[in-house]
């Protein structure tokens, strides 16, 4: 880790689809020659991005965290109902996360959820100086487990259900899928940075990768009430409506910022996709299109980490 820049990851929302960004991750690592976590500060994501930057800071290596993804994604998109889906999500979350908490993570992390109830950003934060007020009755993770808080970023109602956290100092809230307010946790990153670990625009690099831009794929059979009134379609439109205002108003408040964004548009029919794919070839199609992404930046990437 460079000992005068302030190195922040961002990662995206985008359900099945994260499995990009563990294309373009997975080649980074192997760059750089050592778990991603020495390298940075800070790393911040949103629901599928939360699951990633999760298994990064507690510094699991890209080839697992790949191999993870191949096995449960598909049995948790093909969950007949948001109940379905939500009972996987929690049972695959705490058989890979267990009872771990906040305290456990190798360098600090930001995960992004939305109150339900109050329409507001609730993020999950391991470090006491992201505290932005109230620093006396900071938790990290306000107490919950690392599976919770995963949980509630991911929660993409009305495909997941609602989730409830009982958090230790603020009782029990109803959250949702954190891609509702920011799919890109950018700005939230930015904020801890300067607020939390005073640094200046000039002090930081910040790497965002995102999880690519698809052809719609139609829904299958198998979510037929959902195809019939076009919820995953209009959820994946806000979530992407999300993370382009994140990112264009990052780039105006930050002009001078050092950033790299990795995201990459597929028009190509063929690599038609969306949030809840299942489909094994095409998903590890996705990753062989997120390496692809990273050589095309590679020396962006070379002068970022100065390799």
């Amino acid at each position: 880790m460079s000992e005068k820049k302030f190195n922040i990851l961002v990662l995206d929302g985008g359900g099945s689809k994260g499995v990009y960004t563990i294309g373009v991750l997975k080649e980074l690592e192997m760059k750089l020659g050592n778990p991603l976590f020495q390298h940075f500060n800070l790393i911040y994501g949103t629901s599928t991005g939360s699951i990633i930057a999760a298994l990064i800071a507690l510094g699991i290596d890209l080839k697992t965290i790949e191999e993870l993804y191949m096995k449960h994604i598909p049995v948790i998109m093909n969950g007949k109902n948001k109940e379905e889906k939500s009972q996987l999500l929690k049972s695959v979350a705490d058989q890979v996360f267990g009872d771990k908490k906040f305290d456990t993570f190798k360098t600090d992390v930001g995960v992004v959820s939305l109150n339900y109830d109050e329409q507001k950003p609730f993020i999950f934060k391991s470090n006491i100086n992201q505290a932005h007020g109230m620093k006396q009755s900071f938790i990290p993770g306000f107490g919950c487990t690392i599976s919770e808080a995963i949980q509630s970023s991911c929660s993409a109602y009305p495909v997941f259900n609602i989730k409830k956290i009982k958090t230790f100092n603020q009782g029990l809230i109803n959250t949702i899928d954190g891609g509702f307010i920011a799919n890109n946790a950018t700005l939230f990153a930015l904020i801890d940075a300067h607020k939390a670990f005073n640094k200046d625009e000039s002090d930081i690099n910040l790497l965002n990768v995102g999880v690519g831009t698809f052809v719609e794929k139609p829904i299958n059979w198998k979510f037929k009430l959902l195809r019939k009134i076009n919820l995953v379609k209009v959820v994946e439109r806000i979530l992407n409506a999300s993370t382009t205002t994140n990112v264009l108003i990052s780039s105006l408040l930050f002009p001078g910022l050092k950033m790299l964004r990795i995201n990459e548009t597929f028009n190509q029919p063929e690599y038609g996709t969306n949030m809840v794919e299942i489909e094994k070839t095409k998903l590890k199609k996705l990753i062989q299109l997120g390496r692809l992404s990273f050589a095309k930046f590679e020396k962006e990437i070379d002068s970022f980490f100065k390799v």
